[in-house]
C-alpha cells in the first residue's frame, strides 16, 4: 500500500478550530498557531476530519523569498482601539497619504485578517503616475495585511492564480507593470470576480497536451496601484481610492524601508494574528447592517468593515469617514456628463405643456457643450436616460418621452446620487396632468403642500 502524500497548507479551519502558519525566520521553522482555552499554542499539525494537515515547510521559496509574508508569533494587544492606533501610526510613519485615507486604511488592514468570514469585500487602491509613491503605498499597507502576496516578479498571471488559490491571503498588485493586453484582460477577470465569494475563474491547464479545466477561487482582499482609472465603472465602484501626486509635504518619512520597518511590520502582523484567532468565531456575517444614508453599492462593500469592529466609538468614527467618502463620490459624479443631462431633464420637466423627448434633451445639451466634446444623438440620449437614470420612456408621435410619474418616483434618489439640490425640482408642475391616485401617492411620500388640481 502506497503511503499517502502529506497535505501542506498555510491555514486550517475545521469544526470551529482554526490554525494559522507562523514562520520563525531565525530558526527557519514553521508551525500552526492556535487559540484554545484563552491561550495561544503552537502545533506541528492539525486534523481536518481524518486528514492530518501540515504547515507549509520553511524550505518553500514562497516563504523564504518573502513572496508571501507570515507572522512569527501571536502576541497580545491592549485593546481593539489600540490595535487600530498601532496600525495607523505605522502607516503614518512610513507613508504620506490624505488624512481620510490614513483613517480608513487601518480598518481595511484589520478586515483582511478576517475577510474569509464574509461573502463580499472592497478593494483598496492608489492612483498615481510613475515615481509618485505607488510602490511605497503597496509595501507599507500590504506588509501588515493578512498573508500579503506580492506579485512584483510575476511575468504572467498563471502564478497569481495559484498564489490566491493556495494561500488565500491579500493580493498586492501593481497593475501598471502589466503591459500586455492579454495579461490585462486576465487581471481584470481576477478583479471582477474576486470581490465576491464563489465566483471562480475557469482556465485550461496543459497537462501532457491534455487540456484539463481548472476552477480558481480568486476571492480575497486586493491592494492595487494603477496610473489610471478602470473603464469598467462597476469595477471602479469596488475600490476605496487614494489619489497620490508625489508631492510630499512631510520631512519625517524615512526615505528607505530598512530593518526597523520589517520588524515593526512583523510585530503588527503578530498582533493582528492574535486578533484573528481570538475573534474569528465571534464574527457573525448575518448581523451586517447596511447604511441607507450612503449609496447601496458603497454600503454593500463597507458593511463588512463596520461589522468587524466591536468598539462602538471606533465604529462611529468609521461610519463618519465613510459618509464623507460618499460625499466625495457624489461630488466627483456631479462633474460627469450625466449630471448636466439630469439638470436639463429637471428643467424641461417643469413645463407640463410639453412631452420631454430625447431630442429635446439633446438640443439643449448639444448647445452647451464645448467644441472638443462630442454631440449626443437622441438614440444615445435614450440609452443614458434608461441605463443611467433608469427612467421609463414612452413611445409617442413626437418620439420617446420620459414618463412623468416614473420620473417623480425616482428624482429624489437621482438628485442625491449626483449632488443636485432637490429644490430644483418643481413638484407642483411635475404632477400636473397625473391622475388623482398618483398625486395621492406623492403626498404620502412627503410632498404635503400640493394644491388640488
Amino acid at each position: 500500500m502506497k503511503n499517502k502524500k502529506k497535505v501542506y497548507k498555510s491555514s486550517v479551519k475545521h469544526g470551529g478550530n482554526i490554525g494559522e502558519l507562523v514562520y520563525d525566520q531565525e530558526e527557519e521553522t514553521t508551525c500552526f498557531m492556535v487559540y484554545q482555552d484563552g491561550s495561544f499554542s503552537r502545533v506541528d499539525k492539525m486534523i481536518a476530519g481524518k486528514t492530518p494537515i501540515y504547515p507549509t515547510p520553511p524550505e518553500s521559496q514562497i516563504i523564504k523569498e518573502k513572496v508571501v509574508l507570515f507572522p512569527s508569533d501571536a502576541i497580545e494587544y491592549e485593546s481593539e482601539e489600540e490595535l487600530i492606533n498601532d496600525i495607523r501610526n505605522f502607516i503614518h510613519k512610513y507613508l504620506e497619504v490624505s488624512p481620510f485615507f490614513e483613517k480608513i486604511a487601518p480598518f481595511y488592514v484589520l478586515f483582511t485578517w478576517i475577510y474569509d468570514k464574509f461573502k463580499e469585500l472592497p478593494y483598496l487602491r492608489a492612483i498615481a503616475d510613475y515615481g509618485q509613491g505607488k510602490s511605497r503605498f503597496l509595501k507599507t499597507v500590504g506588509s501588515i495585511c493578512y498573508k500579503p502576496m506580492f506579485t512584483v516578479g510575476a511575468t504572467t498571471t498563471a502564478p497569481i492564480f495559484r498564489l490566491i488559490s493556495q494561500y488565500k491571503g491579500t493580493l498586492i498588485l501593481d497593475e501598471a507593470d502589466y503591459r500586455f493586453s492579454d495579461t490585462n484582460v486576465e487581471i481584470i477577470k481576477i478583479l471582477n470576480n474576486g470581490f465576491q465569494a464563489g465566483m471562480c475563474i475557469l482556465r485550461c491547464a496543459d497537462s501532457k497536451n491534455n487540456y484539463d479545466l481548472q476552477a480558481f477561487d480568486v476571492f480575497c482582499p486586493k491592494i492595487v496601484a494603477t496610473r489610471n482609472r478602470f473603464s469598467d465603472k462597476a469595477l471602479e465602484s469596488r475600490f476605496l481610492i487614494e489619489h497620490m501626486d508625489g508631492k510630499l509635504s512631510r520631512t519625517d518619512i524615512p526615505l528607505n524601508l530598512d530593518d526597523d520597518f520589517e520588524e515593526e511590520a512583523l510585530e503588527i502582523r503578530n498582533k493582528c494574528l492574535a486578533w484573528r484567532l481570538k475573534n474569528y468565531n465571534s464574527v457573525d456575517p448575518s448581523k451586517i447592517e447596511h447604511d441607507k444614508s450612503i449609496e447601496p453599492r458603497l454600503s454593500q462593500i463597507i458593511a463588512p468593515l463596520c461589522s468587524i469592529i466591536n468598539d462602538e466609538d471606533v465604529k462611529k468614527e468609521l461610519k463618519l469617514f465613510i459618509k464623507e467618502y460618499n460625499k466625495e463620490l457624489t461630488i466627483d459624479r456631479g462633474f460627469s456628463f450625466e449630471a448636466p443631462i439630469l439638470e436639463i431633464i429637471i428643467d424641461l420637466m417643469k413645463d407640463v405643456s410639453i412631452d420631454v423627448t430625447m431630442k429635446n434633451i439633446c438640443d439643449v445639451y448639444n448647445m452647451g457643450i464645448g467644441k472638443s466634446e462630442r454631440e449626443l444623438s437622441p438614440r444615445k440620449m435614450g440609452n443614458i436616460v434608461k441605463d443611467k437614470f433608469r427612467f421609463k420612456t414612452i413611445k409617442k408621435n413626437v418620439g420617446y418621452v420620459i414618463g412623468r410619474e416614473h420620473y417623480l418616483e425616482n428624482i429624489d434618489r437621482l438628485c442625491g446620487k449626483y449632488g443636485i439640490k432637490s429644490e430644483q425640482v418643481n413638484i407642483v408642475n411635475v404632477v400636473q396632468g397625473c391622475d388623482d391616485e398618483f398625486v395621492k401617492e406623492i403626498k404620502e411620500l412627503g410632498y404635503k403642500d400640493l394644491p388640488s388640481f
